[in-house]
């Protein structure tokens, strides 16, 4: 019976990496670790999140992408759930998001989460993710969106979002 769940359970894990973050689209919701947790039990599949940030206004937009992508796959009655505790983390970001986001054109987040709560930690060094080259500026504290800064490139003069450590 626990191989039966277990490879139940994993089938909704691989379902869910189709899901992709509605604000970048080349990332899914398990590459940004906002997927916590897959059961199922006596009242059928639960599928735990965690929003990158309690304003973040794609999080109903993700709940309905994941709903939507479980309903097409036979789980209608599924039940998405919020989970706000631990808070969501930029070191829950797999490798192979942070590699997509890059690819992309967004600089993944540098370092730990711990570093950003120091209260004088210097800026990390944030490589562009077009030419590679350290020789980057923050232009301004906010991106495209809330959870990213707008930096430029020095050496290609090119402008990207960096996917700030939260």
């Amino acid at each position: 019976m626990v191989a039966v769940a277990t490879r139940a359970t994993d089938r909704v894990w691989a379902l869910l990496a189709t899901v992709m973050d509605p604000e970048i689209p080349v990332v899914s919701v398990v590459d940004l670790g906002i997927v916590r947790d897959v059961r199922f039990d006596d009242a059928g599949l639960e599928v735990a999140i965690t929003p990158t940030y309690s304003g973040c206004p794609a999080t109903k937009a993700i709940e309905q992408g994941i709903a939507e992508a479980l309903a097409d796959a036979g789980y209608a009655d599924a039940r998405v759930t919020t989970m706000l505790s631990p808070a969501w983390t930029t070191d829950w970001i797999g490798e192979d998001g942070r590699r997509k986001l890059r690819q992309y054109g967004i600089a993944p987040p540098e370092g730990s989460s711990g570093a950003k709560r120091a209260l004088f930690a210097e800026r990390p060094t944030v490589p562009c993710p077009r030419c590679a080259s350290k020789r980057t500026e923050m232009v301004s504290e906010f991106g495209s969106t809330a959870c990213k800064a707008l930096y430029r490139c020095t050496d290609c003069r090119e402008p990207f979002d960096y996917f700030k450590c939260l």
